[in-house]
């Protein structure tokens, strides 16, 4: 079997930076329309919303979990497509809808113990700025707003929907420590049985 290396490296700088101060990142904040998504609406004429989601995006969410780190969506909109995917992706923390984004993510915060030192925010445009504003790391993908691309830590390479959210992910798990083990735990099955040798 072939051995596996981390070939994934981030600024030494930016990786400090993601860490919080030594505290560790503990929660990580999605914004959905234009970081898990495009930002694209798609209405049918029925008034159903359709939204692509990526794949790696997906499995990013899925191992920030794995390594501790608690992922929570905080969006403007409502729709049975955002349900449907978090509920995929056994997402726990989340709000739909958010009038407020703030009151909606601070409330999360209180019931997960943590204060805004310990999470990190993925955002594009101003109702976002808030959260980014108070994160310990924020990071926004590069078809953010101008104003939110200015405040931000981290502007991803790759644009929202299309693979943003992952990089923001592996970003926090090197920063954590923890990415080579997730990495190296994917050369055996999903399911945790181990490679053979």
């Amino acid at each position: 079997m072939r051995g596996i290396r981390p070939t994934l490296a981030f600024p030494p700088a930016l990786l400090l930076k993601a860490q919080g101060g030594g505290l560790g990142m503990k929660a990580a904040i999605f914004d959905v329309d234009g970081v898990l998504t495009d930002g694209r609406l798609w209405i049918t004429e029925d008034g159903e919303q359709v939204k692509a989601f990526h794949a790696l995006d997906g499995h990013g969410l899925k191992l920030l979990a794995q390594g501790g780190i608690v992922p929570v969506i905080v969006t403007g909109r409502d729709s049975a497509a955002v349900r449907r995917r978090a509920a995929d992706l056994g997402i726990a923390h989340a709000v739909y809808g958010a009038a407020d984004k703030l009151a909606a993510a601070e409330a999360q915060l209180a019931a997960l113990g943590l204060g805004w030192d310990e999470v990190a925010v993925i955002g594009d445009d101003w109702p976002d700025l808030p959260l980014l504003a108070r994160a310990g790391f924020a990071a926004a993908p590069p078809n953010a707003h101008a104003e939110v691309r200015a405040l931000v830590d981290h502007v991803t390479a790759a644009p929202g929907g299309l693979g943003a959210a992952r990089e923001f992910c592996d970003l926090l798990l090197c920063a954590s420590g923890r990415y080579e083990a997730l990495l190296r735990g994917h050369l055996g099955t999903l399911d945790g049985t181990p490679a053979r040798p």
